[in-house]
């Protein structure tokens, strides 16, 4: 269908009058307000009016092929393009067999996955192009996520590489991103984006050339300097091109043949396939809460798979307690249910997760074990490896002081939820209390270690021990927050006795 056409129906049909409510998985979608629905429309009308992006081939097909024809030219053809578009960039656009090979694999054996990129490039490439500008760096490194990824934030390589910009997990940290089990900004394009960036500009700033920058951010700097060493010194790819390793003497010759497929796509009878989305039809929203994609769904009337789709740095589509705003991702037409029913979303999850625990406490009966006292154990210790305290201890054993024996059975109680996930606490090594720990001693508080395991946040750990909250972990353990919990961490506890 004609792009413009696909946006004409879209807004005959948000024209049409809305019902006073929807319904989905029995929550109500209010309305929206006619008035701000108009301005929506009237900004929409803006963009398509100026938007030149089109999938209708009969404007594309400038040069009359028929449908089925795969064109192809000899090298000299080739030569003779990418010497214009040489002239007009930073980078150089050399030609030779290797670039040659590469616009044939593009223009010929995949030419669906080529214009599926052409469809995909309306969506990303302005995001792309406002980050090149903001850092001063060439605009056709715009090209190289297609060489990385096929412009897929959701692609992970063999290696590891995650994301548009196929970043490994040493390098998006070393570049700011967050990555743990629930978030892996690798996936999100604003912020992958900008690493990039900073991230080549790093290297032409190591090695002064944009070929080498290239190989350095395919196989790491410290392999493209080995290649340099090897041929003598010359700071040049192509020199180097012999000692580089195999998959990077591709890259820059791919990176090359990408620029001239987005400029002659219409000379190879290739034309865009129309992406899910096209970029007016998405928006963005902050939330400071946790929160799940489906939830949000569910308040919205957004489809959950769509939302998934989306935000593929939400491992498990869930947003856990964040320390600053999170942005996610949502269709526009989603945006008015969001604002009107945000204050609904805010608590939605806390009192979902909060109903579950309940739940499982008053209708599942404890998880009981026995201890056999072992020589040299106190009830301390057998307290902090099993996650619970000496006063719970003593009272689910009717004991009267600390004092067990060597093969003295102790009954043990958890809750089930708790019992399947809690790591047995680790035993603090003796180091000379703080003043906070004096003061906590003699008022009764005992302090145990929880090892962090996958997925814990804060208020989870707070949770699995009575009368303790975010805010007393974080006065015990300076500099802690969710963002730096890493699994196998080990979060002091202070537990009042009695």
């Amino acid at each position: 269908m004609n792009m413009m056409a696909h946006y004409r129906t879209l807004l005959i049909a948000m024209a049409l009058p809305l019902g006073l409510s929807a319904q989905k998985d029995e929550v109500t979608i209010p309305a929206d307000d006619p008035v701000l629905r108009q301005l929506d429309d009237l900004l929409l009308t803006t963009w398509v009016r100026h938007d030149r992006f089109t999938t209708d081939t009969a404007r594309l097909n400038v040069n009359g092929f028929p449908p089925a024809e795969v064109p192809t030219y000899p090298a000299r053809i080739y030569e003779q393009r990418l010497a214009l578009l040489d002239q007009r960039t930073p980078l150089d656009l050399t030609f030779n067999p290797a670039v040659q090979a590469y616009i044939e694999l593009y223009a010929v054996k995949k030419r669906e996955q080529t214009s599926r990129m052409l469809g995909l490039a309306e969506l990303y490439f302005p995001v792309f192009e406002d980050a090149l500008d903001r850092y001063g760096i060439p605009q056709e490194l715009k090209y190289l996520a297609m060489v990385e990824s096929a412009l897929n934030p959701a692609a992970r390589s063999r290696a590891g590489a995650v994301g548009l910009w196929q970043f490994i997990t040493s390098t998006g940290k070393l570049y700011g991103m967050r990555i743990d089990s629930y978030v892996d900004e690798r996936c999100d394009i604003y912020k992958s984006t900008d690493a990039a960036c900073r991230y080549l500009k790093d290297l032409y700033g190591i090695f002064g050339d944009w070929d080498l920058a290239l190989a350095a951010y395919n196989c790491g700097p410290g392999n493209v300097n080995k290649a340099i060493r090897r041929c003598g010194g010359k700071k040049d790819y192509w020199e180097a091109y012999s000692y580089l390793p195999r998959e990077t003497r591709g890259y820059v010759p791919a990176f090359i043949a990408v620029n001239y497929i987005m400029h002659h796509a219409a000379d190879h009878n290739l034309y865009p396939i129309a992406p899910s989305y096209c970029r007016y039809e998405l928006d963005t929203v902050q939330v400071c809460y946790p929160v799940t994609l489906d939830l949000l769904a569910d308040m919205t009337g957004a489809d959950s798979s769509e939302l998934r789709d989306l935000n593929p740095m939400f491992r498990e589509g869930i947003v856990p307690d964040p320390d600053q705003p999170v942005t996610i991702y949502i269709p526009r037409d989603a945006v008015p249910a969001f604002i009107n029913n945000e204050d609904s979303l805010r608590y939605a999850y806390l009192d979902q997760h909060a109903e579950e625990r309940n739940a499982e406490q008053q209708v599942a009966p404890p998880h009981v074990a026995v201890h056999m006292v072992r020589r040299g154990e106190s009830l301390g210790l057998i307290a902090q490896r099993n996650h619970v305290t000496v006063s719970q201890l003593k009272r689910w054993n009717g004991l009267h002081s600390d004092r067990i024996r060597p093969g003295q059975q102790l009954r043990i109680e958890q809750a089930p939820a708790l019992a399947s996930r809690r790591p047995a606490p680790v035993k603090p090594s003796p180091t000379p209390a703080s003043p906070v720990e004096d003061t906590a001693e003699k008022s009764g508080i005992e302090y145990i270690y929880h090892v962090v395991q996958p997925g814990d946040t804060l208020w989870d750990i707070a949770k699995m021990y009575p009368g303790v909250t975010v805010e007393d972990l974080k006065r015990l353990n300076s500099g802690l927050n969710s963002r730096h919990l890493h699994p196998g961490h080990k979060i002091r506890v202070g537990i009042q006795q009695g």
